[in-house]
Parts: C-alpha cells; sequence; structure tokens
C-alpha cells in the first residue's frame, strides 16, 4: 500500500514521539498547518495508517481515548503508559508518621487537597486520587509508579502529628530518572487544622508550579548533540528522509548513521532511521524485510533509552 503524502506526515509524527501519545490538536496542526479542517480528514489518514503497519491482523497504530494516538510495537523496552505531552505528576498518599494510626485520614485529606489544588493549573496533567491511592501501603518503586501511571514527577511525602503540632514532608521526584528536585517540610498547629492544611497546600503548590516549570524548561533547552558535524548530517538525513522516495530514504539512512557514528548517543537521529525504515516497509522498498525491520527496532530501542529525559 501506498501513502499519500498527509499519511506519512501522521506516521512522522507519531513516529518522532517514540511511543509518546501524539494529540489529536498537535497532529491536525502538524499535518495541516494554518488550515482549518474536519477532524475526519485526520481519522481517514489515521484508518489508511493502521491499515498499512496491521502485522498479523494487529496494528501498530493505537487511539489512547481522550488523549489521541500512539505508536506501539516498536519493543522499545518500556511498559506502560506514554507520557503525556505537558508536565504530568501523580501525587502519592502520604505516609501517616503519627504515633496513632487512626491519624491516616488527615495525611489523606492533606493530599486530597494537594490534588486538587494542582488540578486548578491547566498546563498541568494530574492522576486523579483514586488511581494514585491504588498505591497506599505499598512500597513500590518510582519509576514503576511513573510508567503504570503515564507520569513524569511523583509527589510523595509523610505526615507527622504530636500533641498540638503537626509537620508535613515532601518530596518531588522525576519519575524517568529518580532525581530528586525539590524537598520541604511545613510545620504548624492544630489549632486551627483549615487554615494549617490551606497554608501547606499553597505552599506545595507554589513550590511545585516553580519547580515544574523550571524543570521542562531545562528539558526544552537541552541540545539534541554537542556534535554540529553530527547535527549537520542529521539535518541533511531529515531532508532526504522528507524526499519520501526509496533512494532518498536509502541516502537518509547513510547520512543517519554518519550522525550517530560521530555521536553515539544522538536519540533523535536514531529515531529519525528508524523511522525511514518504517517508511520504507510501508512503501515497499525494503531489500531484505526482515533485517531492516530488526534494524529500526534496534534503532527505536536505542532512540527510546537515549532520549528517556
Amino acid at each position: 500500500m501506498r501513502l499519500g503524502s498527509r499519511a506519512v506526515d501522521v506516521l512522522y509524527a507519531l513516529a518522532a514521539a517514540k511511543g509518546d501519545v501524539v494529540s489529536k490538536e498537535e497532529l491536525l496542526a502538524r499535518v495541516w498547518p494554518g488550515v482549518v479542517v474536519e477532524e475526519n480528514n485526520l481519522q481517514v489518514q489515521v484508518s489508511l495508517l493502521r491499515k498499512a503497519l496491521e502485522t498479523s491482523g494487529e496494528s501498530h497504530l493505537v487511539t489512547v481515548p481522550g488523549r489521541g494516538y500512539r505508536l506501539i510495537g516498536l519493543d522499545d523496552g518500556r511498559q506502560g503508559l506514554a507520557l503525556p505531552d505537558k508536565p504530568s505528576i501523580a501525587v502519592l498518599p502520604f505516609q501517616n508518621m503519627s504515633d496513632e494510626p487512626g491519624q491516616d485520614y488527615f495525611a489523606d485529606g492533606i493530599v486530597e487537597d494537594i490534588i486538587t489544588a494542582l488540578c486548578r493549573i491547566r498546563w498541568l496533567f494530574v492522576i486523579a486520587r483514586n488511581s494514585s491511592f491504588t498505591y497506599k501501603g505499598r512500597a513500590v518503586d518510582v519509576k514503576q509508579i511513573g510508567r503504570e501511571l503515564g507520569v513524569r514527577y511523583v509527589l510523595e511525602g509523610s505526615v507527622r502529628k504530636a500533641a498540638q503540632r503537626v509537620r508535613i514532608t515532601a518530596q518531588l521526584i522525576d519519575s524517568t530518572s529518580s532525581a530528586h528536585l525539590w524537598a520541604d517540610h511545613f510545620d504548624g498547629s492544630v489549632e486551627n487544622i483549615f487554615d494549617l492544611q490551606d497554608r501547606m497546600t499553597e505552599s506545595v503548590v507554589g513550590a511545585i508550579s516553580r519547580q515544574l516549570e523550571q524543570a521542562e524548561i531545562e528539558r526544552a533547552k537541552r541540545k539534541p548533540t554537542n556534535s554540529f558535524d553530527a547535527y549537520d548530517y542529521f539535518l541533511r538525513g531529515l531532508a532526504s528522509a522528507h524526499r519520501m522516495t526509496r533512494e532518498s530514504t536509502s541516502e537518509a539512512l547513510k547520512l543517519f548513521a554518519k550522525a550517530v557514528e560521530l555521536d553515539p548517543d544522538f536519540a533523535t537521529a536514531y529515531g529519525a532511521a528508524a523511522f525511514c525504515y518504517v517508511v520504507r516497509k510501508i512503501n515497499g522498498w525494503t531489500s531484505d524485510r526482515v533485517q531492516e525491520m530488526a534494524e529500526s527496532a534496534r534503532f527505536a530501542r536505542l532512540a527510546a533509552q537515549l532520549g528517556k529525559d
């Protein structure tokens, strides 16, 4: 099956996401830039892609309800949900460090207040209480939680209540690297518990918002490679890949190979090479289908591993 340019543009956008979800709005903006089109135009292209990417009755293009589309089945070594296309966080149940087990309700209430406050931040994707509270009382690795819930950031903490004093400790963690981005504690009296909860929640939300914004800014500033020559080969490879012919994709693969030879950690170049192999398969341009699909999977794994930040 030979795909039209629109379908190929959709495929390129999904492949570039390396398994992450791409929203319908983003696909419409990228495939039909500056043009207002009906959503069914996108659905037509997605349907064509599904058929083209079908293997043994199963398509590698799936719909994520309420979020968009993603490519799967490239064996990139990841499990669980893909990260959404905006900063995402799960607030885990805070541990009750008080002497009285009956104080769990207080710790749970603190967490609910934080979740409610975070949900007011439009640019932040917040996991619902029912989902995050499934981890209550369980010792689970933060990376696993991030994969299972599909979030980059995890907030965890504890509450200690003694006599008329309360201490709340919280820390913000990047689930992809287990790096601690922020930590603080809040002390107060329980004489006016609602004021204490409000003050603590506002402080935590303010700190989290600043940390998340800064973390996303730093991620956006990261260069794909420190080698200008590798980047030059990569750009030339992209230009060849966009011509979408058998010869141009072969040339693109050679250029991407030179790019990763100069910088073996160049994740984007590996991803682009994997995409070229997929295009060759769809259009029947492969000279050795089994070998090229194996290379596509290998490059996709490298792109996912090296570009996970």
